[in-house]
């Protein structure tokens, strides 16, 4: 059950997961320096593989916002994963069985680090941090996430990408026996996403491992996913196998869906209305949401204004000047 605490209690004082502040007091070893991206290293640190499993080395990040966080409950029970279903609470039901270990994410074209990498190797050189960022859907509901991630530029930077890559492009894991929903054609298997090098240099962009200082559930894009705070959640991307630089910009997956409905750009704008509802307004779930798998939870009464780039504009507005965000939307 959420219990809604007064606006001016900070976010670490209103967790609901009792271990959470004692996770942040550690600090993390880095392993595997200087060694190349595709080599790896024999001491490089673990994530936990147990579900709910705690996270060691955790450090608070100055990008967190200080708003009440969202349950454990509706985090982990109310959202969009279509490679488990199309309602908010099927990939709960549906990802209790997928394995998300072992794991490999393979990096490729314009850079001067490539291959295929093991995750733990992947993030050994690397602090996990807390990330407290706002997420808003594109259906006009809202969120704030405690998640635990890395900065997305500081593994761009050990990819040493060249001056031809222009965009970084993500997969998901291509799977149907243990992604049951791309058994359906909903989307064009397998999803991918993409950002200009510039968005995913941004220091707000990160890589998840986690969220309330435990490792990320299967239902919210185990083992690693994308999280880009001012963009509309169908941005970022879960369960990542490939990171791939390209001197051109990708047709992502719902690009592709339905061009006409959702841009490359994707940022959170209230002044550019959905073909089928307005963007001015959101609707911030909370437990009573949880269970409920219906389109209430995007028509719902209970709203407040939407922020431009969700609120995030000091930190990347810079990115778009000059570019018409009506018409690239």
């Amino acid at each position: 059950m959420l219990i809604k605490k007064p606006n001016d209690i900070k976010w670490y004082e209103i967790t609901d997961k009792a271990t959470y502040l004692n996770r942040r007091a550690f600090l993390r070893s880095a392993a595997m320096t200087g060694a190349a991206l595709v080599t790896g290293s024999a001491s490089a640190a673990t994530l936990p593989i147990e579900r709910g499993a705690k996270l060691a080395g955790v450090v608070p990040s100055a990008f967190s916002t200080d708003e009440t966080p969202n349950s454990y409950e509706d985090i982990t029970t109310y959202n969009n994963f279509y490679e488990f279903g199309t309602g908010k609470n099927d990939p709960a039901k549906n990802a209790t069985g997928f394995q998300a270990r072992p794991w490999t994410i393979t990096i490729s074209g314009n850079a001067e680090k490539t291959g295929a990498i093991n995750l733990d190797d992947f993030l050994a050189p690397h602090t996990l941090e807390d990330r407290i960022y706002r997420l808003r859907c594109v259906e006009a509901w809202s969120m704030v996430i405690p998640w635990v991630g890395i900065p997305l530029a500081d593994v761009i930077k050990r990819c040493q990408p060249l001056s031809s890559a222009k965009y970084v492009v993500f997969e998901t894991l291509n799977d149907r026996q243990r992604m049951p929903g791309q058994r359906y054609s909903v989307l064009d298997w397998p999803y991918i996403e993409g950002l200009t090098i510039a968005e995913a240099m941004n220091p707000l962009s990160i890589l998840a491992v986690g969220v309330y200082g435990e490792i990320l559930p299967n239902q919210n894009g185990a083992p690693i996913r994308l999280v880009v705070p001012w963009k509309y959640g169908f941005k970022s991307i879960k369960s990542i196998v490939k990171i791939h630089f390209s001197e051109t910009r990708p047709k992502t997956s719902w690009e592709k869906a339905a061009p006409n409905e959702y841009g490359f750009y994707a940022n959170v704008n209230p002044q550019v209305d959905h073909p089928r509802w307005s963007q001015a307004r959101e609707r911030r779930i909370g437990s009573a949401d949880a269970n409920d798998d219906s389109w209430r939870s995007i028509f719902g009464t209970s709203k407040q204004d939407t922020k431009m780039f969700n609120g995030y504009g000091e930190q990347v507005a810079h990115l778009y000047e000059g570019l018409n965000l009506r018409r690239n939307f």
